[in-house]
């Protein structure tokens, strides 16, 4: 399978993280990869990202957002879905570049969500529109969770 080169920019479109994933699936306005976390073991009080763990990741260019399914590094039971409110990512044939805005939304697999680094979004110096773009990419995000469409059809009803 072909491998692709994602590179996530800070709101400024400064590099931040390469990192590579096997390509799964193509379209037209969206890639799927499936990479592993190759970052240190990182404790977090909503979740513990272990190296090595298995990651789905779902990179749209004409959605604010992208979606990382989180699957257990051992047993590769799902651990949920890690969203980050991004710029609409730029596709190209062997890279994609996404641009985070710093709001995240943590999804559990039994629907609870948390909503991760409002006060940073706040912080950023960013223009009204990618401040309302980011707005409805939330609220998009949390509609999904909510009717159980697209990835979020494994949370039970």
């Amino acid at each position: 399978m072909a491998s692709m080169t994602v590179v996530k920019r800070d709101h400024r479109g400064q590099p931040m993280l390469e990192y590579s994933g096997t390509l799964l699936h193509r379209q037209p306005n969206w890639v799927l990869l499936e990479a592993r976390f190759a970052l240190p073991d990182a404790d977090k009080s909503y979740h513990h990202f272990r190296q090595g763990d298995r990651l789905l990741e779902w990179f749209y260019a004409d959605r604010w957002y992208n979606v990382f399914e989180l699957h257990h590094r051992e047993d590769d039971h799902l651990q949920g879905w890690y969203c980050n409110i991004t710029r609409p990512a730029v596709l190209q044939a062997e890279r994609l570049y996404a641009d985070d805005l710093a709001l995240d939304l943590m999804v559990y697999p039994d629907g609870r969500t948390l909503l991760l680094d409002e006060d940073e979004f706040t912080a950023l110096d960013l223009p009204p529109a990618d401040r309302e773009q980011a707005q409805a990419a939330l609220a998009a995000l949390l509609a999904r969770v909510r009717s159980r469409a697209e990835m979020f059809a494994a949370i039970p009803a």
